[in-house]
């Protein structure tokens, strides 16, 4: 989907269009511990009436009952939002946030979008790194904005490769935009770390502990959150699009599922 695409609506007095970034919750190969969504027929609910109610299947309106899922999913599973307390236990000296804590003002916000696509994958994006893709955009942070990475995993996506592809930001990165105002961070990657292969592989050669989720580990010290396996972050522009982000409300939850979603204005 390019720029152009998505719905248009008008919204607060003005028209937009509503990009979806999000992607769908079901099985697929990109996900190492895939979802598990079993269907529920119009044939089952009208048979769980008869079962619950003794409500037979002729005298429903239409001969069955209602559809539905049953769902058997990782909160980190599908485009979501980590909580602090995913990170760590506390943060800033206090304890974390779990997702149902987190306030709502901090999921919505002016979006800045980094194309990051020409990094190679495994690549440990530094604070010298985003200020220069800033310098390429022309654009100085503010606080409160919602920094997003397009790594270019969008075309993995569907294949067994999607989990080991793509760039990441380190702890320094990471430090400096929160110390910047920037609360929430998003990428289309699996991880907003570097691929978990590329960590894995490290570790094994280098045995440095330091190496290990940055990104991730940086919460600790320092409390924000970040979206992961975001989609369709070719269709923003670098600036000027607001990012809607609520997580489900998932009581104590260390994440929850996202229906992200970019309103880009219209010009008449």
């Amino acid at each position: 989907m390019g720029i152009g695409g998505g719905d248009v609506v008008e919204l607060l007095g003005r028209r937009v269009r509503l990009v979806d970034l999000s992607r769908p919750v079901g099985p697929t190969p990109s996900e190492p511990n895939p979802p598990r969504v079993r269907p529920v027929s119009h044939e089952d609910g009208a048979e769980l009436w008869e079962h619950l109610f003794g409500i037979p299947r002729q005298a429903l309106p239409t001969g069955l009952g209602f559809a539905g899922e049953v769902a058997e999913l990782s909160t980190h599973a599908g485009t979501h939002m980590d909580a602090p307390w995913h990170y760590a236990p506390t943060s800033e000296g206090e304890p974390a946030q779990r997702i149902d804590e987190v306030p709502l003002s901090r999921f919505v916000g002016p979006a800045v979008v980094l194309d990051v696509s020409d990094l190679p994958t495994g690549y440990l994006v530094t604070p010298g790194d985003v200020d220069e893709r800033l310098r390429r955009i022309g654009h100085e942070l503010s606080p409160d904005e919602i920094l997003l990475l397009r790594t270019g995993a969008d075309e993995a996506w569907g294949t067994e490769e999607y989990f080991g592809y793509g760039c990441g930001l380190g702890r320094e990165a990471v430090l400096d935009l929160v110390e910047r105002g920037v609360r929430v961070m998003g990428t289309d990657a699996w991880s907003l770390d570097r691929p978990y292969p590329s960590i894995g592989a490290e570790w094994r050669e280098k045995r440095d502990p330091s190496l290990l989720w940055p990104a991730h580990y940086a919460g600790a010290q320092r409390a924000y959150c970040h979206l992961e396996k975001l989609t369709n972050l070719a269709a923003l522009p670098a600036v000027g699009a607001t990012l809607l982000c609520m997580p489900i409300k998932v009581e104590g939850g260390s994440g929850a599922w996202v229906r992200a979603v970019g309103i880009v204005p219209v010009e008449d």
